[in-house]
């Protein structure tokens, strides 16, 4: 005789019973970290992308367009007032020697203030106004005859997450006549 074949009642029967709720809940448990993680490196990147690539190209942008309007000014200019826009022909430094580059250290009438939206923000004797978000400081320097340095920095007032607020800095020279 044979080897005995088992019959239907002695195979194992597969479970049909589904997940156990053990295994639901360590599966939410993974998804949620895989998510949680993610979620992080999602608020990372947005906060460079606004810090590194929105702020710091407007600060750049603001830096280009003072430089602009010293540099369009004759070189022994010493009175437009360049902090108002258009310049007003009186009551300002032009492209006299002096300022700070520094935004942390500015001189009063080498500073303006801008809104958030990139409008002038009116500043009396230099001290900061209430709603500026970009300060944009300037300094005129000569480092030989007939040739004027212009050096204009910009920075924001605050960033998102913790990081230091970009700072862009744009150089010319001037030469006279010019």
């Amino acid at each position: 005789m044979g080897p005995a074949i088992a019959g239907p009642a002695e195979r194992p029967e597969p479970s049909d019973r589904g997940t156990s709720l053990t295994e639901t809940v360590v599966a939410t448990a993974l998804l949620l970290v895989v998510i949680g993680g993610l979620g992080s490196m999602g608020a990372f990147g947005m906060m460079t992308a606004e810090n590194q690539g929105h702020l710091a190209a407007r600060t750049t942008e603001y830096a280009q367009d003072k430089m602009e309007q010293l540099l369009v000014l004759a070189s022994g200019d010493s009175a437009t007032d360049t902090r108002v826009f258009p310049a007003s022909t009186a009551g300002g430094t032009g492209l006299a020697i002096g300022g700070s580059a520094n935004p942390a250290a500015p001189v009063a009438g080498y500073v303006d203030y801008l809104d958030k939206s990139g409008t002038l923000v009116a500043s009396v004797d230099g001290a900061d106004p209430d709603g500026w978000f970009y300060k944009r400081s300037w300094a005129i320097s000569s480092p030989e005859a007939n040739l004027k340095q212009v050096v204009v920095s910009v920075t924001v007032e605050s960033t998102l997450g913790r990081t230091a607020p970009p700072v862009s800095t744009v150089t010319a020279l001037k030469a006279f006549p010019f």
